[in-house]
């Protein structure tokens, strides 16, 4: 730092907060892999989620019996519950790629794969049936996600179903608000260093406004009072041509190397002063699957000097001052919009609330480690806060459940796109955008 910086530090009084941790679901180091498969996830979440709806049901139509989809008798009205699956006339199979026979036109967009002559399936461990009628819209619904249905089995051997039920909002602490001033947390997300797209001015400006070194007296007592930034996924983007297994020259190693060098710069300007988590993203330099694990240390050597800087996996959840955060850098929100429809990612992030699962359609068409014993992406305790990154643009709205829980959610858009950062008042959990414009020429 300059001798003006330190004394401008100086002046900022920052405010803190009390940051806990709560990554500990999402951890794989002390898992072991024997070989298994994705049936073992897909039992642990029906186990769960069924016993779950089990004692929800009770309330929803007590005088309904409840059966399995083998104990189904034709024109019986009943309850089943099981996992759904959606059978896709337009979804992508990889035995497509092999087919001597394949069109010279793509059949679907690439961005959606739904169709009209889509249908849901219902299957438990004793077997699966067709469910039929209006009130199940295929078009909502994807593979993975564990309902109660309300039905009779048709002539045909369909279950046509008549109401549905969702396990809701999972039960909610209540916030501790323990502060009346304001503090505040930015949410920054999509800076992908080192692509065409990110503008290097554009990142600093965000970095100064933060660390209280943009603008006048005013302007730096708002940034004293910043306690907390988010980075949520793909800070950095690793020049894809380089990476074709051959062996790498020295140059193109220095190539490799710059994007993350960059944002250990910046970051360690920012973890000076201010407490950060950094969480992967699907083109971070991190495993692939969900969850995934924090980006290794060694990557920052700047930033990890600092007790502040905290990297941690995707999906991310902590506490700050008594407020719940769960977020995750966005794969689990494209992936839904692939295979469902909805008015916009706020929509959908509602959606995974109420089936109380952060990302239903893993391991179908999103990948994740094949768990034997649980299913860490169920939200057993709702969040005051639910964040996603990397989307095409801001949104926020508050979800409210029927046991008065209390969500604020976040669609939190590229800033290599958009120059945009989210700002969150801890107080009311009000929120606020910050859009930084710069020209630049790389």
């Amino acid at each position: 730092m300059t001798g003006m910086e330190i004394d401008r530090e100086k002046n900022i009084q920052r405010k803190h907060s009390a940051y806990q941790s709560l990554d500990e679901t999402f951890d794989i180091q002390n898992e072991t892999y024997r070989g298994q498969q994705y049936s073992q996830i897909y039992f642990a979440r029906l186990h769960l989620m069924r016993t779950l709806l089990y004692s929800l049901i009770t309330h929803w139509k007590p005088h309904v019996p409840v059966c399995t989809v083998l104990g189904l008798e034709e024109g019986k009205e009943c309850i089943i519950v099981g996992t759904l699956y959606k059978h896709m006339k337009l979804k992508p199979c990889v035995l497509d790629e092999y087919s001597k026979e394949r069109s010279a036109v793509p059949l679907v967009k690439p961005h959606n794969f739904m169709h009209p002559d889509d249908h849901l399936v219902l299957e438990d461990e004793s077997g699966r049936v067709k469910l039929g009628g209006t009130v199940l819209s295929p078009s909502k619904y994807v593979t993975g996600g564990v309902v109660a249905l309300h039905g009779k089995e048709t002539t045909a051997g369909d279950f046509l179903v008549l109401d549905v039920f969702e396990a809701g909002l999972a039960p909610q602490m209540k916030p501790q608000l323990k502060s009346s001033e304001d503090k505040y947390v930015v949410f920054v997300s999509g800076v992908s260093v080192g692509s065409s797209k990110s503008n290097p001015l554009q990142f600093q400006l965000l970095v100064d406004h933060i660390t209280g070194h943009l603008g006048d007296d005013q302007e730096q007592g708002i940034a004293a009072e910043i306690v907390h930034v988010v980075f949520a996924g793909n800070s950095v983007e690793i020049p894809s041509g380089l990476l074709n297994g051959q062996n790498l020259a020295s140059k193109d190693q220095s190539r490799l190397s710059e994007p993350v060098q960059e944002l250990d710069i910046l970051l360690t300007q920012i973890a000076a002063g201010v407490s950060v988590d950094i969480m992967p993203g699907s083109n971070d330099p991190a495993n692939f699957a969900l969850p995934q694990q924090p980006l290794n240390r060694c990557l920052f050597p700047g930033s990890r000097a600092y007790n502040t800087f905290n990297s941690c996996t995707n999906p991310h959840c902590f506490e700050l001052d008594g407020v719940r955060f769960l977020g995750t850098s966005g794969q689990n929100i494209d992936d839904l919009k692939k295979y469902s429809e909805a008015r916009d990612e706020l929509e959908l992030m509602e959606r995974t609330l109420k089936w109380r699962h952060l990302a239903p359609t893993a391991p179908n068409t999103l990948g994740c480690y094949p768990f034997t014993d649980k299913d860490p992406f169920l939200i057993e305790s709702c969040p005051h806060v639910y964040f996603v990154g990397n989307q095409d643009k801001y949104g926020t709205r508050i979800l409210n459940g029927s046991e008065g829980q209390f969500v604020r959610l976040i669609s939190i858009p590229k800033f290599c796109n958009t120059g945009i950062a989210v700002v969150l008042n801890l107080r009311n959990l009000e929120c606020h955008t910050l859009s930084f414009g710069a020209q630049f020429s790389p």
